[in-house]
């Protein structure tokens, strides 16, 4: 099995008014493709700058970081967008839904940047829609839709692209316990399904225990990884 993300002594500093504060202190990390894991920690712990970091949405100040086997440190801002859009999808607490948008063209947005033709976005984004289980939600705008539902829109805008791992920061941040759970049932199946790697942060213990491996941050360091 290969690696999806390879990290080697990482830090990420921030500089804030004159003041260094360093979020990520030096990480050592591989996950593999096809792999289910759960990030989790306290409020500043570093867990989102991380998940930063693993989405191509910064860069480390220092050590190796390496997605697909690619060092991002060599790569310039076009070719970074490129490897993000090519190999990771992403899912947000706050779903990051077009208002105006029907939920088959908010799935089909990330194929727009690849330059594929409308008919194609459309019928993708259909396929999509299908199988996370919202056939039936083609046209509805996201108004139209339950929270639960909105989070199925956008798990499958993450894997319309067919991606090798999907990131999902505080997926079930914003629902109750029950639609919580469904997501969680339906991003475990897609892993199943279909191997997708799935990398979840969260601050929830229960939630993080549905992975098959939980790394715990503390202070920007790893406190502890069950596949240690």
């Amino acid at each position: 099995m290969s690696a999806a993300f390879e990290a080697a002594a990482v830090t990420r500093t921030y500089r804030l008014e004159g003041v260094e504060v360093p979020a990520v202190r030096g990480i050592d990390l591989r996950i593999e493709e096809g792999e289910f894991v759960s990030i989790v920690g306290p409020s500043g712990s570093g867990k989102s700058t991380l998940m930063h970091l693993l989405g191509c949405l910064d860069r480390p100040t220092g050590g190796t970081l390496r997605i697909g086997g690619k060092d991002v440190a060599k790569l310039s801002p076009n070719e970074l967008a490129e490897l993000r859009n090519s190999t990771i999808g992403f899912v947000f607490q706050s779903f990051h839904l077009l208002g105006r948008t029907s939920a088959r063209d908010n799935v089909a947005l990330p194929l727009v940047y690849r330059g594929m033709g409308r008919a194609e976005r459309r019928r993708r984004a259909t396929v999509a829609l299908e199988t996370v289980g919202l056939a039936h939600r083609l046209g509805h705008r996201p108004g139209q839709l339950s929270g639960g539902e909105q989070q199925r829109v956008a798990i499958a805008r993450a894997l319309v692209g067919d991606p090798r791992v999907v990131l999902a920061d505080e997926p079930t941040g914003n629902l109750d316990t029950r639609t919580g759970h469904e997501v969680m049932d339906l991003l475990t199946r897609l892993n199943e399904a279909q191997g997708v790697a799935v990398v979840l942060v969260t601050h929830d213990s229960e939630v993080a225990e549905r992975a098959r491996r939980q790394i715990r941050i503390r202070d920007g360091l790893i406190e502890s990884d069950s596949a240690a």
